[in-house]
């Protein structure tokens, strides 16, 4: 072990000695993996801000949406039973939701009026205030909202308050369409206001579930969706199954959708009475995830040609050194030094070349994703729904991290195994008279 820390300390200093002979390799190692690590994490950051985007605008990694069709103006609903059906089972499967949220959504028709100005809403959504607590804590508020408490509350999105001139605690009148076609009101007071100019949020609003349900003529534990919030969003699809299996027999279901295509597909499967669909957040964003997928694809690609110029750099480099100390490899050679020793002393130096050159790469990568963090995308439409508080975020998971981090070693161990295992077994000879590796 004693001897493993000279050698090692040994080839410290070796590597600070021919620093300049490694600033090219330094040089190409640095900018390679700043570059990589820049595109992959900035994937990873919009992917996961479109992901919670849209986890919280469908309320799920597993939506159960009804649809009814028995002579109903509001076609998305679940009555009681279904509800229970859906609940049920759920738990027999053994689902196991982190979350269960459901809601009632009013699409379309709905209309907030205040001093004489009247705008619509798309989407009115009916919330568990409490059940969705954890949604609304991840929300951009413009200004701290008051509790959401009660059944007399209503969260605006930022742009319909503006359009109005509404401020926190005013009244407004939200009018809606009952499910048998006729006009409804209410009188809210606004207790937030959500900052979120996103397709996601622009013309939604929020109020309690009871209270949409009643303005709608909906009885009062009856909703449009069921969310199922897993621990694990990677097994969605997994559960998604199970759940339908269950469901079979029990309600009418719609075939299950892989796309959006198959999700515009399911209205003419729609039958009489009830009708319930499951749809997992890869369906919802199936058209976006082609998108991402490209984004992936570029950064497999750039990916590669990082680690070509980091190839071709290491192996220029590293021969150039290598023919450089011939004669110093000998007269260590001729001391006392194995064979062993001098490779682990060459390999010593190129992993402490790796490891400042990735944590220098890192530092770079930082410093861009910031830069990119302050540039306004507003130009580009809908845009929003892959920043955060109107920002585009990298995100450095430790998978994505492992493999690019991964693949630099590997590189190197490869371009310089062969070339060490020849110096450190050249005759003594050949390596004192300086003989071409």
């Amino acid at each position: 072990m004693e001897k493993f820390f000279t050698l090692f300390k040994l080839g410290i200093k070796y590597l600070y000695r021919y620093r300049r002979r490694y600033g090219f390799l330094m040089a190409a190692l640095i900018f390679c993996f700043a570059v990589v690590t820049f595109i992959t994490s900035m994937k990873d950051g919009m992917y996961d801000n479109l992901y919670h985007t849209a986890q919280a605008h469908y309320a799920g990694d597993i939506v159960v949406m009804g649809y009814n069709t028995a002579n109903t103006a509001q076609t998305h609903h679940l009555g009681r039973q279904e509800v229970a059906a859906i609940l049920n089972a759920a738990e027999a499967v053994g689902i196991n939701p982190r979350y269960t949220v459901k809601r009632t959504i009013h699409f379309q028709n709905a209309i907030v009026h205040f001093h004489g100005v009247a705008v619509p809403i798309r989407h009115l959504i009916g919330s568990d205030w409490e059940a969705e607590a954890h949604l609304f804590s991840r929300k951009t508020f413009y200004q701290p909202p008051a509790p959401f408490t009660g059944d007399d509350g209503i969260i605006l999105s930022l742009p319909t308050a503006q359009m109005m001139s509404v401020r926190m605690g005013d009244s407004v009148i939200l009018e809606t369409e009952t499910r048998w076609g006729q006009r409804n009101t209410g009188v809210f007071i606004v207790k937030g206001i959500v900052d979120d100019a996103s397709i996601f949020g622009f013309h939604k609003a929020y109020i309690s579930r009871l209270s949409l349900n009643r303005l709608m003529l909906f009885e009062d534990d009856d909703s449009s969706s069921i969310g199922f919030f897993l621990h694990n969003p990677g097994r969605a699809e997994e559960k998604r199954l199970l759940l339908y299996e269950a469901l079979a027999g029990q309600v009418q279901l719609v075939p299950l959708a892989q796309d959006r295509e198959g999700f515009n597909r399911g209205r003419y499967y729609f039958q009489d009475g009830y009708n319930i669909a499951l749809y997992t957040l890869a369906v919802y964003l199936s058209d976006v995830a082609d998108m991402l997928n490209a984004m992936t694809l570029m950064a497999y690609f750039l990916h590669g040609m990082m680690l070509l110029i980091i190839l071709v750099s290491a192996a220029v480099t590293y021969r150039l050194i290598l023919h450089e100390r011939t004669r110093e490899l000998g007269t260590m050679r001729a001391i006392g030094f194995y064979g062993a020793d001098l490779r682990l002393v060459l390999w010593v130096e190129v992993i402490g070349v790796a490891v400042f050159s990735l944590i220098a790469g890192f530092l770079l990568s930082l410093l861009l994703s910031w830069g990119v963090s302050l540039l306004s995308f507003a130009w580009f439409p809908s845009f929003e729904i892959f920043m955060r508080d109107g920002r585009l975020t990298a995100l450095y998971l430790p998978r994505t991290m492992l493999t690019n981090v991964g693949s630099v070693f590997l590189l190197l161990f490869v371009v310089v195994l062969f070339p060490s295992l020849r110096a450190s077994r050249k005759n003594l000879p050949g390596l004192l008279s300086g003989e071409p590796l």
